[in-house]
């Protein structure tokens, strides 16, 4: 707030002080422009509602200070932030996804329970304290199962001069390793993250873990992540996972028949489930580039990996490193549309194309000076034709509030064929 002793207004320096507040006014407009709907923090806001306030308290009947508080006033309204009605349409996806959680929550649970009842005789009768494998037969508990709840990965994470392991429990009441550097971890592991990406996006990233596995060996190790290690070492039993089990969520099982070495319980039906929510199954040949964006946002918010991928530009998915950044941002995608936005719309007359190479008659005027032939020449010595089209898109967040500034991604074709997406990363 601008200070009145600061700001003092009188009739001989009424023009002048309007013309200071029509800096401070000019510069909030722009703020506000710039912003496009998005709302947000302005630094002109203070600075000129202030100087229009103490100017329309001495001379409200001025035509010039009426003005400048109507500009004022619609420059406030700008800068709330532009909104839309949500529909149930625009959530549906979250409900399917809510619904699908519980499913298979329920079947993760069943399927704990069915495979704790089948390993029960086979589980050491007290997990603390551990075994103590110094003075203990190994005959006593190798061989033997436990259930380790609270498993701290990758917090507890630690490489030993025998393996990878996670520590869990303490040097009073005796350890356990839990070895993760075999498919017997891995498998599992890499299929709950498969269940994150495909059903359940509510997840996140866990950190703690129930782990029912085997006692398969001992050994002598030090517990710390750390490439100096200060402390003492441990002897501890060794165990390997049979089953991870996220408890509200998912069970991840090893198998060394499958190629992926692990599943979560219930894989094999989740495409079978949504094949039924999907709103689009593919990209049609002749989409224009306001549709593939669409599209490319329903995969995101369906969760339809595959769809996914068909959006984007092939040469940006041709090797393995490619394809993990692929995931990377699906993740990002995911925990956007599921924490910051629930819709992004397009705005259709806001696209831009642009011939970036190769021939092209936009205006029109060499098709009427040259014939077909004459510009099929010309385009044979440009070479291939690529275009860009930039397409700009508005998010929203649950309450229908426009999420930031409105955001462009750009789309590539090759001599008139299929648009593809090509900076996928970016945020809507």
């Amino acid at each position: 707030m601008v200070d009145k002793t600061i700001f003092s207004v009188t009739k001989d320096n009424l023009t002048m002080r309007i013309g200071q507040a029509e800096i401070y006014l000019k510069e909030f407009e722009n703020e506000v422009k710039r912003a496009n709907g998005g709302g947000g923090n302005f630094r002109s806001k203070e600075d000129a509602l202030s100087r229009i306030m103490i100017l329309n308290e001495f001379a409200p009947n001025d035509p010039r200070v009426q003005a400048m508080f109507e500009r004022a006033r619609n420059c406030i309204l700008g800068a709330s932030g532009n909104f839309t009605d949500v529909t149930d349409e625009m959530t549906v996806y979250l409900k399917n996804e809510e619904n699908l959680r519980q499913m298979y929550s329920k079947k993760s649970e069943d399927g704990w329970n069915r495979i704790v009842e089948e390993y029960r005789d086979r589980l050491l009768a007290k997990v603390f304290p551990a075994p103590e494998v110094r003075s203990t037969p190994s005959e006593e508990f190798v061989g033997k199962y436990v259930i380790l709840d609270d498993i701290r990965y990758p917090m507890n994470q630690f490489m030993g001069v025998t393996g990878e392991y996670i520590w869990t429990g303490k040097r009073s009441s005796g350890m356990y390793f839990v070895r993760i550097d075999t498919r017997r971890w891995l498998g599992p592991y890499e299929a709950v993250k498969r269940y994150r990406r495909l059903v359940d996006s509510t997840m996140m990233e866990v950190d703690h873990w129930t782990v029912l596995g085997e006692i398969t060996d001992i050994t002598m190790e030090i517990p710390e992540a750390g490439e100096k290690k200060v402390g003492g070492p441990v002897f501890a039993p060794v165990v390997e996972p049979v089953a991870l089990y996220v408890p509200g969520h998912v069970l991840g099982l090893h198998d060394p028949e499958r190629e992926t070495s692990g599943y979560f319980v219930g894989e094999e039906e989740v495409a079978a489930i949504k094949e039924a929510w999907y709103t689009v199954k593919e990209v049609p040949e002749d989409v224009t580039p306001e549709h593939l964006v669409e599209i490319f946002r329903q995969a995101i918010k369906e969760k339809n990996y595959d769809l996914y991928v068909d959006c984007i530009q092939p040469e940006r998915r041709q090797n393995p490193v490619q394809e993990s950044l692929l995931l990377y941002h699906w993740d990002l995608h995911q925990e956007r549309f599921h924490g910051e936005y629930i819709h992004a719309d397009v705005v259709p007359e806001a696209t831009k194309i642009t011939v970036i190479k190769g021939y092209s008659d936009e205006t029109g005027l060499d098709s009427y000076f040259l014939s077909k032939e004459d510009q099929e020449k010309i385009a044979s010595r440009f070479g291939d034709k690529v275009e860009y089209a930039s397409v700009q898109t508005i998010a929203y967040d649950k309450k229908g509030k426009q999420l930031g500034s409105p955001v462009r991604r750009n789309l590539i074709r090759t001599n008139n064929g299929r648009w593809y997406v090509r900076d996928y990363e970016i945020r809507f």
